[in-house]
């Protein structure tokens, strides 16, 4: 879904830290750059580089201080999410294509003196930069399957079962069925769709059997996020909380997630 505008080019819908200021100009994109653009665009490349193909390119920094990037061709599901994003040749490719970026990432590192964002970074931290926010928003699909991921401005040195499970919360979803209702359609099946994107994703006995745990951890993380963003006053925030039914809904995540958790380990295990 876009706009136009004669000057600013095509204006890129979604986001919400950068909602309304992502622009297409031809084969670019131009965006707010992070602060640690530089670095950013040096993993980037270097992906490129390692033959991981499904990711933006950078092409450099303009003065006023935005990001050029590569533009990647596809499809991009925005909430509330279509069904054809749900399906689970779909969940099965995200998995499949999370893995391929570990594994050229896990060759290259995160590099020295990198002030990497540690809004949703893995606590424990890690020498393998994580994209850490594989949501329906940021994967580019083909022919219904997962192509491309963009939008890496949260990626961070962490785990890579702790990349999974931020993923997991996004795709399954790891909601309680009213948190999800807002959003995604009725009827998806949670510890199936988990067992799914983890065969897609191909965790081990034991990465299995500690991602329900990491899941509950990572949403833990997410609402700290959300919780810092209000207290700045961010408009974005501050409205998606009160839409989506205020810091009860986390509540409700809380407790449905510690009461599902031994259904989600057997059917990863089972």
């Amino acid at each position: 879904m876009t706009t136009e505008d004669e000057t600013a080019g095509e204006a890129l819908a979604g986001g919400m830290a950068n909602a309304g200021a992502v622009f297409r100009r031809g084969a670019w994109v131009e965006r707010p750059a992070p602060h640690h653009a530089r670095a950013l665009h040096a993993h980037l490349l270097a992906l490129k580089e390692s033959g991981f193909d499904a990711a933006p390119t950078p092409v450099g920094l303009t003065a006023d201080g935005r990001e050029r990037l590569t533009f990647v061709p596809g499809d991009v599901a925005l909430p509330p999410y279509p069904s054809w994003v749900l399906t689970a040749t779909a969940l099965r490719s995200v998995g499949v294509l999370l893995r391929r970026l570990h594994e050229t990432a896990a060759g290259i590192g995160a590099g020295p003196d990198v002030e990497w964002p540690q809004d949703l970074a893995d606590p424990e931290g890690g020498t393998m930069v994580c994209h850490n926010d594989v949501c329906p928003d940021n994967v580019v699909f083909r022919d219904g399957r997962a192509a491309a991921l963009i939008d890496f401005d949260l990626a961070a040195p962490g785990r890579p079962l702790w990349d999974v499970a931020m993923a997991a919360r996004y795709w399954v979803p790891m909601l309680d069925p009213e948190s999800a209702a807002a959003i995604y359609p009725a009827g998806l099946d949670a510890p199936a769709r988990l067992r799914i994107l983890a065969d897609g994703y191909g965790l081990s006995p034991q990465e299995r059997g500690e991602l329900p745990g990491v899941i509950e951890l990572a949403t833990e993380i997410c609402r700290a996020f959300v919780a810092r963003r209000v207290a700045d006053g961010d408009p974005v925030y501050v409205r998606v909380l009160a839409e989506r039914g205020g810091w009860q809904r986390w509540d409700r995540m809380r407790a449905w997630l510690a009461a599902h958790r031994e259904t989600f380990t057997v059917a990863l295990l089972d």
